[in-house]
């Protein structure tokens, strides 16, 4: 069993309290929360509440996380390339098009599945769908991600998430050239006024996000950028790039198009029968660095560009120089 002690901090606006938990505590998911507050195992100066109260400046916030609930999800065997195991943690370098973990729509095939079919303990406190998971990536999103084995090696590593100690760097293919050509975004990221699966800068209740970025290369309508996330919202990169007006390439959510052709890289009408060069956001995480969670030591380890992005920026540069 976990126990967590929390003060709100004098001077800060009101917030409710799931969402106030959910940024303090970010390895357990908001759902988990809101789960603990009905069950009772949230306390506000001694009293049981509700997921919609309010938390006040200079409360008193106790939240009790029982033992792990036994999992009940099958382990599905699945071509999982792991970076780096001990009997803390794993990295892991998953390929885009795959599902972090069980949720709406997504049953089985995720890569939690595969986890389980793959890696022998996996930590239980993000709930029993999550095991092991300390962050995510987006279904169509590539690169490194890290996963927990223990709930020790889980507290840890998401306090370095929490505390900004971990640090990441993306890349990506975006429509559009951002100028300047390296800066930061620095905007709050909130849910969509009216798309409620969307997130935009363009929100009153936005939470503090920030994204740094450089052009490694420029061609003709598109460019290839490098991106340090200083924060993890959901969909922080893809969000802060499209309100530059340089969307990431195929992201049908926050840009124009699901797809590229190669006939379309060249200025060419498309063929009716063409296949796609991309058929899928072009961002991949390309780093990661942070503390072991026992030795304290720092780890770091990176993923190269996948086929598919790697052909694209080919073609850009094959037909799209300047």
């Amino acid at each position: 069993m976990e126990e967590f002690h929390l003060r709100a901090t004098p001077g800060s606006p009101k917030e409710r309290i799931d969402r106030f938990l959910a940024d303090k505590l970010p390895q357990l998911s908001r759902s988990f929360i809101q789960k603990l507050i009905r069950r009772g195992d949230v306390r506000v100066n001694g009293e049981p509440v509700r997921p919609k109260r309010e938390v006040a400046p200079g409360e008193e916030i106790f939240v009790r996380v029982p033992p792990p609930e036994p999992l009940d999800l099958e382990p599905e065997e699945m071509a999982l390339r792991i970076l780096h195991q001990d009997r803390h943690l794993a990295v892991i370098d998953k390929a885009a098009g795959i599902v972090v973990h069980p949720g709406s729509g997504h049953r089985t095939g995720t890569l939690v599945h595969g986890l389980l079919a793959a890696i022998k303990d996996l930590s239980g406190i993000s709930g029993k769908e999550r095991p092991g998971i300390v962050h995510r990536l987006d279904k169509q999103t590539s690169g490194v991600i890290l996963v927990a084995k223990n709930d020790v090696a889980h507290l840890e590593l998401s306090r370095q998430f929490s505390q900004r100690e971990v640090q990441k760097r993306y890349v990506a293919l975006v429509e559009g050239i951002p100028s300047p050509r390296a800066g930061v975004v620095e905007a709050p990221i909130g849910r969509h006024p009216r798309h409620r699966t969307k997130f935009s800068v363009r929100t009153g209740r936005g939470r503090p996000s920030r994204t740094s970025y450089e052009v490694e290369e420029s061609f003709r309508g598109y460019a290839h950028l490098k991106l340090r996330p200083e924060t993890g919202r959901t969909h922080q990169i893809r969000v802060h790039l499209s309100s530059l007006g340089t969307p990431v390439l195929c992201d049908p959510m926050y840009g124009k198009r699901s797809s590229i052709t190669l006939s379309e890289i060249e200025g060419k009408k498309k063929g009716s029968s063409e296949k796609p060069i991309l058929a899928r956001q072009a961002l991949h995480a390309a780093e990661i660095r942070f503390r072991h969670p026992e030795t304290n030591e720092w780890l770091e380890f990176s993923s190269p560009m996948p086929e598919d992005m790697q052909r694209t920026l080919e073609a850009f540069r094959l037909y799209r120089s300047k």
